[in-house]
């Protein structure tokens, strides 16, 4: 690791240690806008602090973004540990994550403390209870936000998505609104430093990542689908097919 690697890394981990205060000491007395303010400054400066610049766009279906609504469900193919706050940067959300993101030191915690919810695979009774909680959410005129894939996937791959939470979208009458995330180079190539895949570890990809080359993540947004008379397998599969087309690329079967 080069030094100016690890001084990278020690900002990052200071920034994160401030997140963490304001989440124990500030966020109890905010109300939801003025803690997603707080999501979305803090989100900006923790990629900036990684060598990220978020740009929204149509992907290859043109330049223009579609309007994000306030009060949705919001689905992404999922890359990196870096979707979340590229997301929060832009539109901060309530996420569903797998459980095992809980672990990751630090930024586990403060995913938690934004607003995150941790699902834990075959945990059939918690997930009844989380499904109940998004639908309230939704209802409350907030957004959700989580990925169908259900886990990372190399750039240039999507995997299926997973029709179950799609459901809490059909039941709180909101709409499902599909972003596609990409991470290039200075070229508009992919950047594979960003790629989280098999064994790496959170403190490989986080050093990976700083270590390279600057990142550029763009954020296709797709107009909302309506869910009113839908099934949520056909949500998953109009969601999906959204997202495959933005990103110019076919849906892979998971390995």
């Amino acid at each position: 690791m080069t030094l100016s690697t690890m001084v990278r890394l020690a900002r990052v981990l200071l920034h994160v240690l401030q997140g963490m205060a304001i989440c124990a000491v500030v966020f109890p007395w905010l109300g939801p806008e003025r803690r997603n303010d707080h999501i979305r400054r803090w989100s900006h400066q923790l990629l900036a602090l990684c060598k990220v610049t978020v740009v929204e766009d149509g992907g290859a279906l043109g330049p223009a973004p579609a309007p994000v609504l306030s009060q949705a469900m919001v689905v992404a193919n999922h890359v990196s540990w870096l979707d979340i706050f590229v997301i929060h940067s832009l539109y901060p959300s309530h996420f569903v994550a797998k459980a095992e993101i809980r672990s990751w030191p630090l930024a586990g915690w403060l995913a938690q403390k934004a607003g995150t919810v941790f699902i834990a695979r075959g945990q059939r009774r918690d997930l009844r209870l989380i499904f109940e909680g998004l639908v309230q959410t939704l209802q409350r005129g907030e957004r959700v936000a989580f990925f169908p894939e259900g886990t990372t996937a190399a750039q240039g791959a999507l995997l299926p998505f997973h029709a179950n939470l799609f459901e809490a979208a059909i039941d709180a009458s909101v709409p499902v609104q599909p972003f596609a995330l990409r991470y290039v180079d200075a070229g508009g190539a992919l950047h594979r430093a960003v790629d989280f895949i098999g064994e790496m570890t959170f403190a490989e990809s986080i050093v990976a990542i700083l270590s390279g080359p600057p990142v550029t993540a763009r954020v296709a947004i797709m107009p909302a689908i309506d869910t009113a008379g839908t099934h949520r397998r056909d949500l998953a599969q109009a969601a999906q097919q959204a997202v495959a087309a933005a990103l110019g690329v076919t849906v892979s079967e998971p390995a």
